[in-house]
């Protein structure tokens, strides 16, 4: 029996993507949101060509390009020194490359972009300020009055979702922050490209920085340990916590500290991961996006995964009569891609932060690396298309 209907739990990318996905395959999908409104935290974003060819595919690529940059290269840079290590070049090379763009945008452009689809898409409904709780087949058929054969837990690192699925992965703070800073473009000073995304690595910490055409601004993120604040995803740093962020940058370019220091208190984010474990039930119940696999940034991969997860969980469902055989073959296929994508994560995390001789060691690689070479390594990253 094919699926007619399915629910989403969570508006964010990964829930508004999977209903624009099921729809593109004929299934209707109504989405569940406990928020009043959609209001999306967070900062700037990387939507890497695996994504964006995603995103081409359900018709909102043309509203991002419009807005979005994209960069000509992603630089790495010492943080101590400033020198140039290496680069992969992106923009007219990652269309030539991967066959999708590279671009760079505010976070809540997408979740626009997205909104505006599905709201323009017959097959698609939401409901806002939906609290669903403990049993979550109850719950829904409470509000909506039907039965749905699928539910899809969209509801992040914290999701309720999770608790009714046996052995699934378990949130835990990771102990580092991303501190957030949005500067206005007219103040950034000269040595700092506009026309590229920029790694500066340094002992234990890095510090990435991009131009937001959207927002006429640049995103600059600083990745070191810190506190969580309980459960929150942003809050404005105190003057202790800004003092804290300047000393693990004391050992820094004196450019990039300066730029710091003027960038006024930054937001901090409280970094949350979630353990490796199950994603279904077995039946009728399953999990994509921070709900499955919060990971941390330092592949900047957060928001593809959960796009990716959305397009092969819709086409996985759609070519198959039973549920749970699907849900078994998302749950194969996507576990084995989150592994390999962690493991890069871990490997760049290890790479950015180096100190002593493995610092210099990692600098002297890079140097005799061509920009080429670094991009082969990310093929099967970038030019990933679903099977």
């Amino acid at each position: 029996m094919s699926v007619e209907r399915v629910a989403v739990v969570g508006a964010g990318v990964a829930g508004l993507t999977a209903a624009l996905s099921f729809a593109r395959h004929g299934i209707e999908c109504d989405i569940f949101e406990e928020a009043q409104e959609l209001r999306e935290v967070g900062a700037g974003l990387q939507i890497s060509p695996n994504a964006s060819r995603i995103l081409g595919e359900l018709g909102v690529l043309p509203a991002l390009e419009a807005t979005w940059a994209e960069p000509e290269r992603i630089a790495l840079v010492s943080g101590t020194s400033g020198r140039n290590l290496a680069h992969v070049p992106v923009g007219e090379f990652a269309r030539q490359r991967w066959g999708a763009p590279y671009g760079v945008l505010h976070r809540a452009t997408l979740q626009s972009a997205l909104l505006v689809a599905v709201r323009s898409n017959p097959l698609c409904s939401l409901r806002l300020g939906t609290l669903l709780r403990c049993d979550i087949r109850a719950s829904i058929k409470a509000v909506s009055n039907k039965s749905y054969p699928l539910i899809i837990g969209a509801d992040g690192v914290w999701s309720e979702v999770r608790e009714q699925v046996p052995g699934a992965p378990v949130a835990s703070f990771s102990g580092n922050v991303a501190w957030r800073f949005n500067l206005p473009q007219a103040n950034i000073p000269e040595w700092l490209s506009l026309r590229q995304v920029t790694a500066y690595l340094g002992p234990s910490a890095h510090l990435v920085a991009y131009p937001l055409k959207d927002t006429t601004s640049i995103n600059l993120v600083a990745i070191a340990s810190g506190i969580s604040s309980a459960n929150v995803w942003d809050a404005t740093a105190s003057d202790a916590q800004h003092r804290m962020l300047m000393t693990q940058f004391g050992r820094w370019d004196r450019q990039l500290l300066q730029l710091l220091s003027s960038a006024g208190k930054p937001t901090f984010w409280p970094l949350h991961q979630v353990s490796t474990g199950r994603w279904q039930n077995g039946s009728d119940i399953v999990l994509i996006g921070d709900a499955a696999h919060a990971m941390m940034p330092f592949a900047a991969q957060g928001a593809a995964m959960a796009i990716e997860d959305a397009f092969a969980l819709a086409a996985r469902v759609s070519g198959v009569t039973s549920v749970a055989t699907a849900l078994s073959m998302f749950e194969a296929e996507r576990t084995k891609r989150i592994a390999r994508v962690r493991a890069r994560g871990a490997f760049n995390r290890f790479a950015y932060h180096a100190r002593g001789p493995i610092r210099l060691g990692r600098d002297l690689v890079l140097a005799v690396k061509p920009p080429q070479s670094l991009a082969a390594e990310l093929d099967w990253l970038y030019g990933y298309r679903m099977s």
